[in-house]
């Protein structure tokens, strides 16, 4: 797991459009809410992404872009953002490798076989690339509050 005050790993990920999106390309200028979830279009990821979007202003009054990753590809996170009219980007990290660095992916066997999936994590990154929160084995109702009020602890300095 990654606890608060490590520096948060670097990446850089498609997002629904196919351009390119680096965590690096942020430092100095924003805060950054990181959120892992395991796809779109199921129960929890609506319920998350959506209460995410509406609070988007909110977030950006506070220096604060939110950032949402799965494993999903960017087809289908175009296709679920623009039915959910989010508000934010979605990135596609179809390998799995970035989720792994933030300790997000799980593996786990059924029926023989061995499968992955994404245990909902959050973190909230200063302007200095450092991570401020980790949360895991979050539950996605109300979880969209709770960061935006970790985020205002930040200040917009």
């Amino acid at each position: 797991m990654l606890n608060p005050g490590l520096p948060a790993p670097d990446f850089e990920l498609p997002d629904a459009r196919m351009e390119m999106v680096r965590l690096g390309d942020f430092l100095g200028r924003r805060h950054v809410v990181l959120y892992f979830f395991n796809k779109d279009h199921t129960p929890g990821g609506v319920i998350e992404a959506v209460e995410f979007s509406d609070r988007a202003s909110s977030f950006l009054e506070h220096d604060t872009i939110v950032l949402g990753v799965s494993l999903d590809d960017c087809m289908e996170h175009e296709v679920f953002a623009d039915e959910q009219g989010l508000e934010f980007d979605l990135l596609s990290d179809t390998e799995g490798e970035v989720t792994r660095r933030y300790h997000a992916l799980k593996e786990w066997e059924a029926q023989g076989m061995v499968k992955l999936g994404v245990e909902r994590s959050t973190f909230v990154i200063d302007k200095t690339g450092v991570i401020r929160h980790a949360l895991y084995h979050v539950q996605p109702k109300g979880h969209a509050a709770e960061v935006l009020s970790l985020v205002k602890q930040l200040g917009n300095s």
